[in-house]
């Protein structure tokens, strides 16, 4: 049977079409636009962490782990040697997992977390997983790498100020 507007059902169907196309290019910039939103302030970073501790990266390790949602994983277990502790219990190491990296010839890649390699300076706010693992606390946020004058990279922030904000957060 034919239809009454032919021309017209097949401009519908290319504006449904383009409409379909529009809805399923924007929905990955969405998700990722949610997933770490703005920055949060040092202070409140601070204020929600167990502990703030600046360090350099003694050892990388990748492991299997199981996630708090049940997800199987690759997680790099980063050995710090601990400098500097702004908020918590003082000790001279702590492990901290951060989701991402490479076993054998299959390697995870997480948008909004910061691969680290031994010898690099870093400031971590940490908090536990339902397992009692130290990760990085607002997961990417809770982690800002030093280069040699104690800035974070491409950022006018320095640690004097970071120390700054954790202690004005107690």
């Amino acid at each position: 049977m034919l239809s009454p507007h032919p021309i017209r059902q097949a401009g519908a169907r290319r504006a449904s079409g383009a409409a379909l196309f529009a809805v399923l290019a924007l929905a990955p910039l969405t998700l990722y636009a949610g997933q770490e939103g703005p920055p949060i302030p040092l202070a409140e970073r601070a204020r929600g962490a167990e502990r703030v501790v600046v360090g350099r990266v003694a050892s990388v390790i990748p492991a299997w782990r199981v996630n708090d949602y049940g997800d199987r994983l690759i997680v790099s277990v980063v050995r710090l040697a601990v400098d500097e502790t702004l908020k918590g219990e003082a000790q001279p190491a702590v492990d901290v997992e951060i989701e991402g990296g490479t076993i054998g010839n299959l390697t995870l890649h997480v948008s909004d977390q910061a691969s680290l390699a031994p010898g690099e300076r870093v400031v971590f706010y940490l908090r536990r997983n339902q397992g009692g693992t130290f990760i990085p606390h607002l997961r990417g946020q809770g982690l800002l790498k030093l280069d040699r004058a104690d800035r974070v990279p491409n950022s006018s922030l320095t640690l004097d100020e970071i120390r700054r904000a954790v202690a004005a957060a107690r």
